[in-house]
Order: C-alpha cells, then sequence, then structure tokens
C-alpha cells in the first residue's frame, strides 16, 4: 500500500471519528418531539462557523423524510456578495427520538453533532451545541427572542464552556 492512500485513508478516518461525536459531552433536551422541532427556526447568534462567514438573514427549516430522518435546509444571505446560499442536508437521531441528540450531515457519510440543550416547552426557542467548543447557536421561531429567553440561553453557555463574548447576533432585515 502506498504512503498516499494510507494517508487518505487515516484522513478520512480521523475526520469521520471528528464530525461524529461531540467534544464533550452533554447534557441534551430529553422527551423531546421531532414534531414539534420540525419547521422553520431563525438563527439569532452563533459562534462564528467558517460555513456560515459572511451570511445574516440565516434559517434553518427541517422536515420530516424517511421515517425517523430529517431533511435540513440552512440558507442565509452573503451581505459581502449580495447572494443567497443555502446548504441541504439531513439529520438522524443518534441515539433514540426522544432525546435532542442528533447527527447531521451536509457531506455525505460525515456527520456532526447537533445537540439541543436548551428548549423552551413550546418549541419556541433552542439553544443548540455543535461538535465542538466553537459551535453554539441560539435558534427563534421568529426574528428576535425576549430578553429573559436571551439572558438564559447566555448563562448555559457560559456554563458549557463558551466566550459569549464571541457570538455573532445574526441581522434578519431580508
Amino acid at each position: 500500500m502506498d504512503v498516499f492512500f494510507k494517508t487518505i485513508c487515516f484522513a478520512t478516518a480521523f475526520i469521520f471519528c471528528m464530525c461524529s461525536s461531540a467534544y464533550k459531552e452533554v447534557e441534551v433536551v430529553n422527551n423531546f418531539s421531532k414534531e414539534k422541532y420540525l419547521g422553520k427556526w431563525y438563527e439569532i447568534a452563533r459562534m462564528d462557523f467558517k460555513y456560515e462567514k459572511d451570511l445574516n438573514n440565516t434559517t434553518a427549516e427541517y422536515s420530516a423524510i424517511d421515517g425517523n430522518k430529517i431533511k435540513v435546509v440552512n440558507r442565509g444571505y452573503n451581505y459581502k456578495t449580495g447572494e443567497w446560499k443555502e446548504a441541504v442536508g439531513k439529520a438522524k437521531f443518534k441515539t433514540t427520538e426522544d432525546k435532542g441528540e442528533l447527527l447531521v450531515s451536509f457531506f455525505g457519510p460525515f456527520y456532526g453533532a447537533y445537540n439541543i440543550v436548551e428548549l423552551d416547552p413550546d418549541y419556541q426557542y433552542s439553544l443548540v451545541m455543535g461538535g465542538s467548543e466553537t459551535t453554539l447557536w441560539i435558534l427563534s421561531r421568529s426574528k428576535t427572542i425576549p430578553s429573559q429567553i436571551k439572558e438564559k440561553y447566555l448563562t448555559k453557555a457560559k456554563e458549557l464552556g463558551f466566550d459569549v463574548s464571541k457570538f455573532i447576533w445574526v441581522e434578519h432585515n431580508k
């Protein structure tokens, strides 16, 4: 086996392992309802994320497909180029459907963590942690959130070890 092939195999295995698990164990939402979570969510704030660089007006739309899988459509407006960007992926539950612990893929067989760590009882606001200490989102069913929800989610983010001063507060004007 040549060195190039071994390197490719190692890199692929490494990326797969990194993408398939969270950077640390977190407590996710229990008694989760996929049906209530489906639909459109507005991104209120995020940690800077290379796939969302220079995007505002960002949304995520979730719809049911193939039994327990979920179609994911992320959309945002690149304010530097003046163009809309869209990424379509899929999500599946990591363990059981009653836990807010999913795996999301936009790149074939590679999945990243999608951990719902806070969710209000009416499924209007959500705090989602990705697979590293640099991926975190505050989501809402509307383009704004009440200050008490914002403060609650910022406190939770700090407890999880995030530097909330690095949050990008998303503009929704389109």
